[in-house]
């Protein structure tokens, strides 16, 4: 593993982009450019990558000194990283992969082709080979993609004094290390050291005199959301990771890991609540955007002709009543607003593990009663908003009924929909905010036309 520069100031990581940039645009001395980015923390120079364009990109990227290329590659984002490996060869990613520890190499793995993978496992020397099989064998989502194996372990009939030396016989302490693990001759876990218990306490006593016997345990099977929740639960900063059934510690996971993988969910749902497969390099050629983003603008254009379709239903109604062409997509747009409050509430609670089958029925009545409050309150100030616009009492009553109507037709599919997509296994925030508006523009559209074509026409 490389030294890794220093990181930099959030100000200066944008000069140093600048200064790359237009090195690249100037044909600057390669050699140059290559210091400017030596210098930089390999996240800082992924950041900067993510920031070009294409044929940049790979200028910059043909710079960047061969033995940091694993530890970049896997700070980038999977679609900038993607396009960086379509342009080398086998050897260089081989190359690239062997700089990494087996659990970064596990996390590299989806984006390298088999043949690759297959190369680095055989190069590995054995331990570390069946340190990378083991955490290749875990799913994506569960605990063991997170973990890694890089952890400090000590026996509980050994002196404190014995464990200080222990640790200072190392180079150095993995990172996020604010624990020892406390294990048996047969590797079961039986509890944690504090770093902070370990430097005031007295030498002489043994460590499982002091150590902490029930601490949070993570398996790996374990869903990784689960594990985050921990983390934000009890502040840890690791956490050790046991096999269900020797009880045998097999690896730790790290606030660091639980934080990249919280990221990576966090632009997965925004990216899915609009509709996008998967996560998209903002210099992506045309064709590969046009793929990732066609479907839901399909399935949006077959939901606007329905709109479209209610509103002419309602033709002769608008010819006769202006007026409410005016007013309809205030009706609407409030409904599709309120719906996406709904949904983005529910789709966080069922990330978060806080919806329990027997509750959907008392989250559907507090969300209607919600929406009747606001219904009232709203369509109330509409309403009369309506009637001083245009002098027309039975047009302010249409328009405050109108809006009631809606507010509880969005809250009730911002509960449906996400419902409906979990009960039958798919992603609760895919598309959500595209569904909601389908409905909350025809569903409000069909019930301000219609109220005003009973009751005013």
């Amino acid at each position: 593993m490389t030294e890794q520069p220093s990181r930099l100031e959030v100000e200066d990581l944008q000069q140093n982009l600048r200064r790359v940039r237009e090195g690249i645009a100037a044909q600057r001395d390669p050699a140059a450019l290559r210091a400017e980015l030596d210098r930089l923390h390999p996240a800082d120079v992924a950041s900067i990558l993510e920031a070009l364009p294409l044929e940049e990109r790979l200028v910059a990227w043909h710079l960047v000194n061969a033995e940091r290329e694993g530890e970049i590659l896997l700070e980038l984002s999977e679609a900038v990283r993607e396009s960086l490996i379509a342009t080398m060869d086998a050897k260089e990613l081989v190359a690239a992969a062997e700089t990494l520890e087996a659990d970064q190499i596990a996390d590299l793995a989806p984006d390298l082709p088999e043949e690759v993978v297959q190369d680095v496992i055989r190069a590995l020397p054995q331990e570390e080979r069946t340190l990378l099989r083991a955490a290749l064998s875990y799913d994506e989502g569960t605990v063991g993609a997170l973990m890694d194996f890089d952890q400090v372990t000590v026996r509980e009939d050994v002196t404190l004094e014995a464990a200080t030396r222990y640790l200072r016989a190392l180079d150095e302490l993995p990172p996020h290390t604010d624990q020892l693990f406390v294990v048996d001759r047969g590797g079961k876990l039986r509890g944690t050291l504090p770093l902070a218990r370990l430097i005031v306490t007295d030498l002489e006593r043994k460590v499982g005199e002091v150590m902490v016997p029930e601490s949070v345990k993570l398996r790996p099977e374990d869903r990784a959301e689960d594990a985050a929740q921990a983390f934000e639960r009890y502040d840890l900063v690791s956490a050790p990771v046991v096999d269900l059934i020797t009880g045998n510690l097999v690896g730790r996971v790290t606030v660091n890991d639980v934080m990249d993988y919280i990221r990576e969910k966090s632009a997965e749902t925004q990216l899915a609540e609009a509709g996008l497969s998967k996560e998209e390099d903002v210099f992506a050629p045309v064709l590969d955007s046009f793929r990732n983003r066609w479907a839901w603008l399909a399935i949006n254009l077959v939901t606007a002709f329905i709109a479209s379709r209610v509103i002419g239903a309602f033709e002769g109604s608008i010819a006769k009543l202006v007026a409410l062409a005016a007013l309809m997509p205030i009706v609407a747009g409030i409904g599709g607003n309120s719906g996406n409050q709904t949904i983005t509430m529910i789709v966080r609670a069922l990330a978060l593990g806080q919806i329990q089958s027997s509750y959907w029925t008392k989250l559907i009545a507090k969300e209607l009663g919600l929406a009747t409050l606001n219904g009232v309150l709203w369509g109330g100030l509409l309403g009369i908003a309506a009637y001083l616009l245009y002098d027309n009492v039975a047009l302010g009553g249409v328009m405050a009924l109108a809006m009631l109507l809606t507010l509880l037709l969005a809250a009730g599919m911002g509960v449906v929909i996400p419902y409906l997509r979990a009960r039958f296994g798919r992603d609760p925030a895919v598309g959500s905010s595209v569904l909601i508006t389908a409905c909350t523009d025809s569903g409000g559209f069909f019930i301000f036309l219609g109220l005003a074509t009973l009751f005013l026409l």
